[in-house]
């Protein structure tokens, strides 16, 4: 009985330099077939701004292909394990290891290691390369790929609950203690039943006092009597910071790992939901342990006697198992958004069900 989880150093080479090859060719074939068809359907929106040419057709492909690298890593890391166990087995290399006393455990472990390594260099890449070409790209869009303007800082639109009312502001202007308002509306609230609303066409926060915002020139709505009146100069929001206001919307795709995790607590101080960025956050670490579960779900190509004819079977159904598992996780993460799952299952339920599912495959078939 083999009680070494590597029984041999040149053969845990040999196959780790197999599956890394085969993952990295099949990763590489993908990018260049999905990049030239992307800018096929692309091209014609950047050259239709006036000025455009070359050079954006280049800055485009230089955002976009980190995003479809991360994407479809997995995908090669699933097609580059089971080309490599297929191969092994129909050159009867799997019969010789097994003939030699190692276990199907033990005759992937060089592959799960090469798979951590993977998905390691996947969490850095996503987080340092995807994350700020994602944001640059979709700013790039969103101005028809013309010239991106500068940030002014000026936000809109933005929601604040300060206790039961809902404060919403048209224009935020500034940061910090010179954050100036304007079209402030307050929906005052008593057991969720709306009892008045006030509106003020400016407020400033109360820098001398440190805490509490003044508005200027109000005017009052009683929604029970039907009535309005000019209330002046008030005071609202005590317990209300400046950064709650200057919030911009959250794009979970186009932040690093840090900066959602903060986003995610100034978000959760404005009193708005989270669930959905809370998902996110965790799926920026279980996302490219995907790539950990490949060779558990490719094996069953590696196992069985190629000569029954069932090889292309077996590859089939360990593309099945991969391909489910993308299917689920995208599931899973759709359920987490509309609040069906708690965040840290729909980030975590699939890797961990299809860590069980490989598992209890190999282990029943093979161990």
């Amino acid at each position: 009985m083999q009680l070494q989880f590597f029984p041999s150093r040149t053969m845990a080479l040999y196959m780790g330099r197999l599956f890394l090859t085969r993952s990295f060719a099949v990763l590489a074939l993908l990018v260049i077939v999905l990049q030239t068809l992307d800018l096929l359907g692309e091209s014609g929106n950047i050259l239709a701004y006036k000025g455009n040419g070359d050079a954006q057709l280049w800055h485009y492909i230089f955002l976009r292909a980190p995003q479809i690298i991360a994407r479809f890593l997995p995908f090669a890391v699933l097609l580059g394990t089971l080309i490599t166990l297929a191969t092994l087995n129909q050159n009867s290399e799997v019969i010789a290891m097994k003939a030699a006393g190692l276990s199907a455990h033990q005759i992937l472990a060089p592959l799960i290691v090469v798979a951590i390594g993977i998905a390691g260099i996947s969490f850095v890449f996503n987080d340092r390369i995807v994350s700020p070409s994602t944001a640059a790209l979709d700013a790039w869009s969103n101005v028809d790929y013309g010239p991106i303007p500068t940030d002014s800082g000026v936000k809109t639109n933005a929601w604040v609950r300060d206790g039961n009312n809902l404060i919403n502001a048209g224009i935020i202007a500034g940061r910090g203690k010179a954050t100036q308002l304007r079209k402030i509306v307050i929906f005052n609230r008593v057991d969720n039943t709306l009892i008045s609303i006030i509106q003020a066409p400016r407020a400033h926060f109360d820098a001398q006092a440190g805490k509490g915002w003044v508005l200027q020139d109000a005017q009052q709505f009683d929604v029970t009597r039907g009535t309005g009146k000019a209330i002046g100069t008030i005071r609202f929001g005590p317990e209300i910071r400046p950064d709650q206001f200057t919030l911009a919307k959250v794009d979970a795709d186009g932040l690093t790992a840090n900066e959602l995790g903060m986003a995610i607590a100034d978000l959760k101080d404005a009193g708005r939901p989270t669930a959905a960025l809370e998902g996110s956050l965790w799926h920026k670490f279980s996302g490219p342990l995907s790539a950990v579960l490949m060779p558990l779900l490719g094996s069953v190509a590696a196992f069985g006697l190629a000569r029954s004819g069932r090889l292309f079977i077996r590859a089939v159904i360990g593309m099945a198992l991969g391909f489910t598992y993308f299917v689920a996780d995208n599931f899973a993460l759709a359920m987490g958004n509309l609040g069906a799952y708690p965040p840290f299952m729909a980030a975590w339920a699939p890797f961990l069900l299809f860590l069980l599912v490989g598992e209890t495959v190999l282990i029943r078939t093979e161990e």
